[in-house]
């Protein structure tokens, strides 16, 4: 279902801004969006050039806080309505339904939100006439720069670009700072805010650490470009004050429309670089070549949400397939692409005689092992999270997983014996292992074919007749080995390998 949504609003360079936009405006937080972003991405919901669409979007949807606090919270009592959200908010909190219990978190930050807004503007109104903070105003580039890294860093402690915008707005309403301070500080927040991507993507895989690296990039570009052209922007700030009738010392307003200006001249920028910037990423963020086969989807970064924690046991267990398909095939005396491929599998079986047998205990070792374990691991601990609906996915994947591995050590059972009998003396028992093959192989082939259909019901029935054609195999089998018995064309002993 998640992924169905979020390919239908992703899956175009557009929307995946628009979603970013949306969904920033709504929540408030870029941060939180980025580090869902790279829990999606590692989950492999997502690509990366959706994922930096969403980032981009992200940027210029956290501009929408600015223009809500400067134009409504400071001159709107807005401490009025924080207590019966917090209140509401706290009862919706206690309900066991899902749904109301997400409104109960949504009042509560907002309540919590416009108390916040409420005391910074008493607490700066209150000591404005003792200390004056303009005092340590610092003019000119050197300025620029410096409130710039005070921005960065009290983002970097806050974890919020928006509290700390939320901060400067009401400073500046204050009179606290100078409106050219603002600015950097401005900057500053929206550079700062990518520190917590970069630690959200620590624990992801090597496309969540792409994501946040992109992040940074077009954060700190369209910081350069905003501090260099600063006093151009300052101009088309006032320009554009001009047009939407906003007065002059209306310097809270004049922020909020110079914060959407760097984020849209940054994304307008970047866009068209973005398969360069995608290039780029991928030569110098590569995946790390690994002897054994390690997880690609069951990282740290994928546990922040119940459905990209199914959704990444699915992707993986899905790897844990490709790894026991390759075995499997090889336990065959196949090639995997010989299974893939359209060529008649009759054909390639009588070719594939003198295929080398691969060593089933060595590649089990190497790519089933560690990454079933790791399967068993990572749902034991996403389970005490789940609802009784999502564990039993999750057992289903489990279940899946273990049905891998026995695949795969019936299949070295099954290679010993192919060693010993598929060039026996005796031409019946040549045929019947061949015909094991064949039946074998176009159950993968099949299998394969069913894989590539999207998950619905047709899939379904699709695996369903692949069963009853499994069921019909083994019965016509046993039907053949019984008569080759009775007609002494094998032995007892024989029959019971195959």
């Amino acid at each position: 279902m998640l992924e169905k949504l979020l390919n239908r609003t992703t899956n175009k360079l557009w929307k995946s801004l628009s979603f970013g936009v949306v969904t920033t405006s709504l929540m408030q937080s870029s941060s939180l969006i980025s580090i869902i972003t790279i829990s999606f991405l590692s989950a492999g919901l997502i690509t990366l050039t959706a994922g930096i669409g969403i980032i981009f979007g992200a940027n210029l949807g956290t501009t929408t806080g600015a223009w809500l606090v400067a134009a409504f919270g400071l001159k709107v009592n807005i401490s009025v309505y924080a207590m019966p959200m917090l209140v509401f908010g706290v009862i919706l909190l206690l309900q066991k339904n899902k749904t109301l219990k997400g409104i109960g978190y949504v009042l509560a930050g907002l309540g919590f939100l416009f108390l916040g807004i409420h005391y910074m503007k008493e607490g700066f109104e209150a000591f404005k006439d003792r200390i004056d903070l303009t005092a340590y105003a610092v003019t000119g580039y050197k300025g620029v720069l410096l409130f710039t890294l005070i921005g960065m860093l009290a983002t970097v402690v806050m974890q919020s670009s928006h509290a700390t915008l939320v901060l400067i707005i009401t400073a500046l309403a204050a009179q606290q700072i100078t409106y050219e301070n603002a600015l950097a500080l401005a900057i500053g927040a929206n550079l700062g805010t990518t520190i917590t991507a970069i630690i959200g993507s620590l624990g992801a895989n090597v496309n969540g650490r792409r994501l946040a690296a992109a992040h940074l990039i077009f954060n700190a570009v369209t910081a350069a470009v905003a501090i260099t052209f600063i006093y151009q922007l300052s101009k088309t700030v006032d320009i554009i004050s001009v047009w939407l009738s906003i007065a002059g010392d209306n310097y809270t307003l004049k922020l909020a429309i110079f914060h959407s200006i760097f984020n849209a001249i940054g994304i307008l920028l970047m866009l068209p670089l973005i398969p360069t910037l995608e290039r780029f990423l991928k030569k110098v963020l590569h995946k790390r070549v690994r002897t054994v086969a390690q997880p690609r989807y069951l990282h740290k970064a994928t546990t922040e949400l119940s459905d990209t924690v199914i959704e990444a046991v699915r992707n993986e267990t899905l790897h844990l397939y490709d790894n026991a398909f390759n075995i499997i095939a090889g336990g065959l005396r196949l090639r995997p692409d010989d299974v893939r491929c359209q060529e008649p599998l009759q054909t390639i079986i009588q070719a594939r005689h003198r295929q080398p047998a691969i060593e089933v205990d060595s590649q089990y070792n190497i790519t089933i092992k560690d990454l079933y374990s790791s399967i068993i691991e990572y749902i034991s601990q996403a389970l005490p999270e789940m609802t009784p609906e999502q564990a039993d996915k999750l057992f289903s994947f489990r279940a899946a997983g273990r049905e891998i591995v026995e695949a795969i050590k019936d299949t070295k059972h099954l290679q010993k014996n192919l060693a010993n009998y598929a060039n026996s003396p005796s031409k019946y028992l040549r045929q019947e292992y061949d015909q094991l093959r064949l039946a074998l192989a176009t159950f993968l082939r099949e299998l394969e074919h069913v894989r590539q259909q999207k998950p619905d019901e047709s899939m379904i029935l699709a695996l369903d007749n692949l069963r009853l054609k499994m069921k019909k195999s083994d019965k016509e089998l046993n039907i053949r080995l019984e008569a080759a018995i009775r007609e002494k064309k094998i032995t007892p002993q024989q029959a019971t390998s195959i």
